[in-house]
């Protein structure tokens, strides 16, 4: 399979582009699924390219371990429509979870996220009874630095292309609040007790470690792992994916 997106689905009125992997020859109902959430882009570039390598995880998902894989991107980054705001992307992780069970008819969902894609997702997935599990890599436990001063943090989100239309946010002061509005710390300890792997680079020069710890502690019996000499980009680091795709490997095993 290529790495290209293989499809759409809508989030309100946006069309979103997604990639689903099952295994090859299978009939994809019945099977555990999994969504895997990209962080917010680094750079101009990475918008347009935010989760571009997600797809090749999502066949190994899919075809090693037996999992319906799906991935998207969020608005406001790759071909996907819209512009970004906190309380949008949260609406398109739900909405991704609504297409996955209409597509696949899943035995369970389990979130993945890296970074922002990480925090937002234990953020849904502590309200959605339908989230089996959740493992964060690099997670934020708190968006205070953008809620600190969001007006440069709008003009960062415009500067990278996260935010294309003109005159948007038609309401700052609404876009703005909800940067605060997600408490992933919160999150986690309503996530409780179901399972949950929190993985950290130890040289994670954009997000420190001690986030990790604030998120496992919260949880109070989250899986840390801190990978020895990694930095924030973990889904390029192939002993955070073994640890992932370990983890995920026990999970299914649990429900089959």
């Amino acid at each position: 399979m290529t790495g290209a997106m293989n499809g759409t689905f809508r989030s309100g009125p946006l069309t979103l582009h997604r990639y689903l992997a099952v295994p090859s020859g299978h009939n994809a109902s019945g099977l555990p699924g999994v969504i895997l959430c990209h962080g917010f882009p680094i750079g101009p570039l990475d918008a347009r390219q935010s989760g571009v390598t997600f797809p090749q995880l999502m066949d190994r998902m899919a075809n090693e371990l037996g999992w319906a894989a799906l991935t998207f991107t969020f608005r406001g980054c790759g071909s996907s429509e819209g512009d970004f705001s906190m309380q949008g992307w949260v609406d398109d992780l739900r909405a991704a979870i609504d297409h996955l069970e209409a597509e696949t008819n899943p035995n369970g969902i389990w979130l993945v996220g890296t970074n922002t894609g990480g925090a937002l997702a234990l953020s849904v997935a502590a309200d959605d009874p339908r989230v089996r599990g959740c493992a964060l890599l690099g997670a934020r436990a708190d968006f205070d630095d953008w809620a600190g001063q969001p007006r440069r943090f709008l003009e960062h989100a415009r500067e990278i292309g996260a935010i294309r239309s003109p005159g948007f946010p038609r309401a700052f002061d609404e876009w703005s609040r909800e940067l605060r509005r997600f408490r992933p710390v919160d999150a986690a300890r309503r996530f409780a007790p179901r399972p949950l792997l929190v993985m950290h680079g130890e040289e994670d020069e954009s997000v420190p470690v001690a986030d990790s710890r604030v998120l496992a502690e919260a949880h109070g019996s989250a899986e840390l792992r801190v990978i020895a000499g990694a930095g924030h980009r973990l889904r390029h680091d192939p002993r955070a994916i073994a640890v992932l795709l370990g983890w995920l490997d026990r999970q299914r095993a649990l429900i089959m």
